[in-house]
C-alpha cells in the first residue's frame, strides 16, 4: 500500500483521537451496553440498539485512524529547510486583487482544516502552491472563482494550532 503523507502534528492528533476512543469512548459504550441489557426484552430496547449502534460507529471509526496510522508517513516540519513549498511549509500569502494577507500551512489529506488554516496538499489551493517559491504567483479554481496568490514568505516551523 502507498504511504499517505502526514505532519507530525497531523500524527499526534490521530493518535490522541484513537487513544480517546479506544480508552474512554469504548468502555463507556460497553456500560451502557450492559445497562441497556439489565432493562430486559432486547428486541424493543431502543436504549440497547442505540447503544450498540453507537459501538459499531466507534468501531468503524477506530479502524479507520488505526488503518491513517498504519499508512502515515510522518513528515516534521521542524526538520526541513529551503525555499520551495512543500507539505509541512507554513505560507504567507497576499491575495493580489483584495491585498488581504494569510497564512496557510500545507498538510497532508487527512488532516486538513481550513479554519485553523491547515490546507491539503491536494485541496486546488495546496496544489498551487506546491513547488512554488517567495515572489511566485499561485493561481487556482475554488467555488468562488479564480484567485491569484502572491507568496510572501516560506519557512518551516513547528505546527502549533
Amino acid at each position: 500500500m502507498e504511504k499517505i503523507p502526514m505532519t507530525t502534528y497531523g500524527y499526534a492528533k490521530l493518535e490522541e483521537e484513537l487513544k480517546q476512543r479506544i480508552r474512554i469512548e469504548r468502555p463507556s459504550i460497553i456500560d451502557d451496553i450492559a445497562e441497556a441489557r439489565a432493562h430486559g426484552d432486547l428486541s424493543e430496547n431502543a436504549e440497547y440498539h442505540a447503544a450498540k449502534e453507537k459501538q459499531g460507529i466507534n468501531e468503524a471509526v477506530i479502524k479507520d485512524l488505526e488503518a491513517k496510522l498504519s499508512l502515515a508517513e510522518k513528515i516534521d516540519p521542524t526538520t526541513m529547510s529551503g525555499s520551495r513549498v512543500t507539505i509541512g511549509a507554513t505560507v504567507e500569502v497576499v491575495d493580489v486583487n483584495s491585498d488581504e494577507e494569510k497564512t496557510y500551512i500545507l498538510v497532508g489529506p487527512s488532516e486538513a482544516d481550513i479554519d485553523k488554516g491547515l490546507i491539503s496538499i491536494t485541496s486546488p489551493l495546496g496544489r498551487a502552491l506546491i513547488s512554488k517559491e517567495e515572489g511566485d504567483e499561485a493561481v487556482f479554481k475554488a467555488p468562488g472563482g479564480v484567485h491569484t496568490y502572491e507568496i510572501l514568505d516560506v519557512k518551516f516551523q513547528k505546527i502549533d494550532v
